[in-house]
């Protein structure tokens, strides 16, 4: 009764958490098309380039702390209000000295206008440090649906305000208001939402308890976002704004893709995992699952936007974006491979192996900075295909642990994946060719797009995908 109750459990939260991640991201989308038509290239790159020092400092108060407390069996409101009180010293630490960093950052780039947009964006840390243990509560309790309304709450009104001033012609300080927005938005309506509040007690004997675990997540975190920030920092710096528009939108349309699955099972993965945390068979059992899931419904979403990727920027963002479909290309592929990444890894928090999570991470990092060291004295594409050749020694080194840890080798886990991804390579073929047809755009697009699901869908149900019959039987029960 007790594990039905549990994959209910999963099954409810998965549903309003992709539900969540699907409403986000699709009104993401619109906004972005809205404002890259609104903007230039060089207002994107502007924020990109801050957005690099504000990410890297968010991870402080992100990671590390919220994933030990998902993972502690018996945290109580002293754990949660230790890290509360913690979390927001951090993070004004963090403020202050990004606030007395922003004009060397400036000088850095050659841009003054980044002080003022490093100090104004910057409060995102703070809010960040609120918003982070509030996260951890929904997780660990699995209340995904507070994620949905505060997520669909902070996207449409951070949107909104930022399409009216991009359109009144504030440029570079309509994302910058739009990014705030969001975060404070979101922060606000679960702070409504959720039932938790912060007691006046703090134990920093609890917290370094929770350290001892999450520290090393926490800088695992560091090298990982570090690391996808090099490249975009190197570009800024060594390139043009422009130049860092392009990669950035490149990077940002394929994620949109990802974050509504892969983000959706990873989120909701690791609490239920953490509940079996001493049952290795059960473990590998959903995570294989989650690996053959995810890979047969994201491969056909970026194999088929690769290829319709040129008309996609041509017709909805306009030709001044079309520089950015070769990236738009090469991280589809890239994200094609995180089902391994991301289940391999939420197994391994699972399991409270946090210190060999650290060393995978600086494992891959080295690879990575080699790639990087090479790579950009060549030119922002030739970094963007680097990301190519890491990304596959990286989902090698991510799975080999677990055919230890949980009996799941990687050459079974890339079985598990392949399907997904062979399919898709065949409906890419049949619907290439089609652009070469002598129609308008907007109606080879649209061709490609209903023709590629089909032929998708009914390639599965010939070959009898396992993926496709779980998540029908699924379908059918609800």
């Amino acid at each position: 009764m007790e594990n039905n109750s549990l994959k209910s459990k999963v099954l409810y939260g998965l549903i309003w958490k992709f539900g969540e991640r699907i409403s986000a991201q699709v009104i993401s989308l619109v906004v972005s098309i809205v404002l890259a038509r609104l903007l230039s290239p060089a207002d994107y790159g502007a924020v990109t380039m801050v957005l690099v020092f504000i990410t890297i400092a968010n991870v402080f108060v992100s990671s590390g702390f919220g994933n030990a407390l998902i993972q502690k069996k018996d945290a109580d409101d002293l754990d949660f209000s230790s890290v509360f009180y913690f979390n927001i010293l951090l993070g004004i630490i963090l403020y202050i000295i990004l606030f007395l960093a922003a004009p060397y950052i400036a000088v850095f780039y050659h841009m003054p206008i980044l002080t003022k947009v490093l100090r104004v964006l910057g409060i995102r840390i703070i809010v960040a440090s609120i918003n982070s243990v509030q996260q951890a509560y929904v997780s660990r309790n699995m209340l995904f649906k507070r994620f949905f309304w505060s997520t669909l709450f902070g996207t449409v009104v951070s949107g909104i305000v930022g399409i009216i001033l991009a359109y009144r012609g504030y440029g570079v300080w309509a994302l910058v208001v739009q990014y705030l927005t969001n975060t404070c938005t979101d922060t606000l309506v679960l702070w409504f939402t959720v039932c938790w509040r912060p007691k006046l007690m703090c134990s920093w004997k609890r917290a370094k308890l929770l350290l001892a675990y999450g520290w090393k997540l926490l800088a695992s975190a560091l090298l990982d976002t570090g690391y996808r920030q090099l490249r975009s920092l190197i570009i800024g710096r060594k390139y043009t704004s422009e130049d860092l528009a392009y990669y950035n939108q490149g990077d940002k349309y394929p994620n949109l893709v990802v974050a509504n699955v892969d983000s959706s099972i990873s989120s909701v993965l690791f609490p239920a995992l953490a509940i079996y945390q001493d049952d290795r068979k059960k473990i590998k059992e959903m995570t294989k699952r989650a690996i053959q899931i995810c890979s047969y419904i994201l491969w056909p979403l970026l194999i088929g936007f690769g290829v319709v990727a040129d008309s996609f920027v041509k017709i909805i963002l306009t030709d001044k974006w079309m520089p950015c479909v070769p990236y738009i290309r090469i991280f589809c592929f890239t994200y094609g491979l995180w089902p391994i990444h991301t289940s391999n890894l939420q197994a391994l928090k699972a399991l409270g192996r946090s210190d060999l999570f650290l060393k995978l991470e600086s494992i891959k990092k080295i690879i990575g900075i080699v790639s990087i060291v090479i790579a950009m004295k060549y030119g922002p594409l030739v970094m963007a295909y680097s990301l190519v050749v890491t990304d596959l020694l990286s989902m090698y080194v991510n799975a080999a642990p677990n055919k230890k840890m949980i009996n799941y080798p990687f050459g079974e886990q890339i079985k598990d994946m392949m399907p997904g991804f062979v399919l898709s390579l065949i409906m890419a073929l049949i619907i290439y060719p089609l652009k070469f047809i002598h129609i308008p755009s907007i109606c080879i697009l649209v061709i490609q797009i209903l023709l590629g699901g089909g032929i998708y869908i009914g390639l599965s149900y010939i070959t009898k995908q396992q993926a496709l019959l779980y998540i029908w039987k699924i379908i059918r029960k609800k």
